[in-house]
């Protein structure tokens, strides 16, 4: 007998038909002998549905109370498929993450699992019932529901995994695994076997929307066994793993971003710990910052230029603007139209001509670069976000198009 933990996006679980259907797979599942954990989304456009509601009533909404409003689209998606699970005579129980004991910070709409206590779902498992547990969702300290961020069920289903050391955790969603880039950018697009942990984070953390990035650490840390799979299609995916076979290529994927905004402080002084000021201002109100460049300085003077989420744009206007005579820069510049396309890759840096390559691809589509980033297994730029999809297409048809 196996423990298996299995995740359904809300495009798996958007209506009755496909409710159905995620019951057939966990039955098929528990039937075969598994003890089976159950990890949901909300209904298909259900948060969304949810935020256009709360703004109805109140655009500035606290992030508390958005917490206690998006919360139930998880609630929703778990009851259903419960009854569902019913109707086919199967034994089961929807549980809330409170009532598991998913315990997580108290930074609301980006709280983290700080812990799970499993005596509830254990003491369900040993009485022989599929337990289906809310993503996306835990409880602080003082009681308060918490969400952990779009897409943060991927990371409750890898935490449950890691929790009850589970031997596989199987993530569903609308396409049958990782591909090298998005398929509805680039339909030549092809299907990965398998892929590293490091490089699914990468791609994760720089657009690629098949798993959330939270989610890809945790499986690294804790070993999870992890794999993405259709939920419409019963074909093998792609396994996520320590250590993969050497692509030829030396590259896993092309992601793509256009989530972000880019911020410059003009005129900072040229003094030692500005970029510390800077930087450990935006973090302690949680802003996550990305892309950073500094420039090389004019007249005892320097700009620095980063990326943050559009969503925190206005928010860290607000706070350098606040803390602008501690900080003594001129003024600040910024840019919502722009998008990050990457390269992803095992050893990408340690293989040479690999990141000229990617320039060449996008010098030939006639595209310019902003801003470049790079790591051991990534290359990032930026670029105007009109030119976004287009550089996607050059450059993996220059990666790929050849083999």
């Amino acid at each position: 007998m196996s423990l298996i933990v299995q995740k359904f996006g809300g495009t798996s679980v958007r209506d009755a038909k496909r409710i159905r259907n995620v019951a057939g797979i966990i039955a098929e599942t528990y039937l075969a002998g598994n003890d089976v954990i159950v990890v949901l989304s909300a209904q298909g456009d259900t948060t969304d549905d949810l935020i256009a509601k709360a703004e109805e009533i109140n655009p500035h909404a606290s992030k508390r109370e958005m917490d206690m409003l998006l919360s139930t689209g998880e609630q929703i998606s778990v009851a259903l498929c419960a009854m569902a699970l019913e109707a086919m005579g199967l034994p089961c129980i929807s549980l809330a993450a409170w009532q598991v004991g998913i315990q997580s910070t108290s930074v609301h709409s980006d709280a983290r699992i700080k812990k799970i206590d499993t005596e509830r779902i254990q003491s369900e498992l040993d009485q022989h019932r599929i337990v289906i547990v809310t993503g996306f969702q835990g409880v602080d300290r003082n009681g308060d529901v918490t969400t952990l961020g779009r897409g943060g069920s991927d990371t409750s289903a890898v935490a449950l995994a890691a929790a009850f050391r589970a031997d596989l955790c199987q993530i569903y969603t609308d396409v049958d695994g990782v591909y090298t880039t998005d398929p509805r950018i680039v339909p030549s697009a092809r299907k990965l076997d398998e892929i590293t942990y490091d490089e699914m984070l990468e791609l994760a953390s720089q657009g690629a929307q098949v798993l959330h990035n939270r989610s890809v650490e945790l499986a690294k840390k804790f070993r999870v066994n992890l794999e993405v799979v259709s939920s419409l299609e019963r074909k093998p995916g792609t396994k996520v793993k320590e250590v993969t076979k050497v692509e030829k290529t030396n590259i896993a994927g092309v992601a793509k971003d256009t989530s972000i905004a880019r911020v410059a402080l003009i005129g900072l002084q040229h003094n030692p710990g500005v970029a510390f000021q800077v930087f450990d201002l935006l973090s302690k109100h949680n802003i996550n910052v990305d892309v950073i460049l500094q420039s090389i300085g004019r007249e005892d003077t320097k700009d620095i230029t980063f990326t943050v989420h559009k969503k925190d744009l206005e928010e860290s206007k607000q706070i350098l603007e606040e803390h602008k005579e501690t900080l003594r820069f001129d003024h600040i510049e910024t840019d919502e139209s722009i998008g990050k396309v990457s390269i992803v890759g095992a050893g990408l840096m340690s293989n040479c001509g690999v990141a000229a390559r990617m320039f060449e691809a996008l010098y030939e589509a006639g595209i310019n670069i902003q801003m470049i980033n790079t790591s051991e297994i990534r290359v990032s730029v930026l670029l105007d976000e009109e030119d976004v999809n287009r550089a996607v297409r050059a450059i993996h048809d220059k990666f790929f198009g050849e083999i």
